[in-house]
């Protein structure tokens, strides 16, 4: 791994090129840095999630997911590296089945909208999808490991399931989008 940055105006992105972990020099504009800063973006808007009142356990949940994502930003940096591990699957997906079975079935489209929390962790969520075709991208060309992959679209998963855990805290509901089906009490379109 690279060494560690002791000072942040090092000038040397001045010419449109930033730095890889393994100290190879590539364009900011490329597939590698772009799906980077989409991960950095979304652990920022993890961040101001945080920010909210949150249940405890859905606290120590986002901590986890914001140093699995400094993983995942790290193996983006350094190709051919393997920094965040199947095991970090494995929470997401014991936290998916904890939270979605508490909630009731879906049987209409929600929109993005509810408590500031749950509009956050939708941000999130779409942030993560984002971040995730950016890896998909990456991976048209050059070699990247699976987990990363995985861990955005699962996560993004997840998001979604929040957001509408976040819209119950203190007896709310998702917000639910208006369509025709709805307006006619539910039957089905002839």
């Amino acid at each position: 791994m690279g060494k560690r940055l002791t000072q942040i105006a090092t000038r040397t992105g001045d010419d449109g090129t930033t730095g890889l972990g393994d100290n190879t020099r590539v364009p900011k504009h490329s597939a590698r840095v772009q799906a980077m800063g989409d991960v950095d973006e979304l652990n920022s808007h993890i961040g101001l999630l945080l920010c909210e009142k949150l249940p405890d356990e859905v606290r120590t949940l986002l901590v986890e997911v914001q140093h699995q994502l400094f993983n995942l930003g790290g193996e983006l940096s350094i190709p051919g590296y393997e920094l965040i591990k199947p095991e970090a699957l494995a929470v997401l997906d014991d936290a998916l089945a904890l939270h979605n079975g508490r909630l009731p079935k879906l049987e209409e489209f929600i929109l993005p909208a509810g408590t500031r929390a749950a509009s956050q962790a939708h941000v999130c969520r779409t942030v993560a999808r984002r971040a995730e075709r950016s890896v998909v991208a990456v991976g048209q060309s050059e070699q990247v490991n699976d987990t990363p992959r995985r861990y955005l679209n699962r996560l993004s998963d997840l998001m979604f399931v929040l957001a509408r855990v976040l819209n119950r805290i203190d007896g709310g509901d998702d917000v639910y989008w208006k369509s025709e089906r709805m307006a006619r009490g539910g039957a089905d379109p002839q």
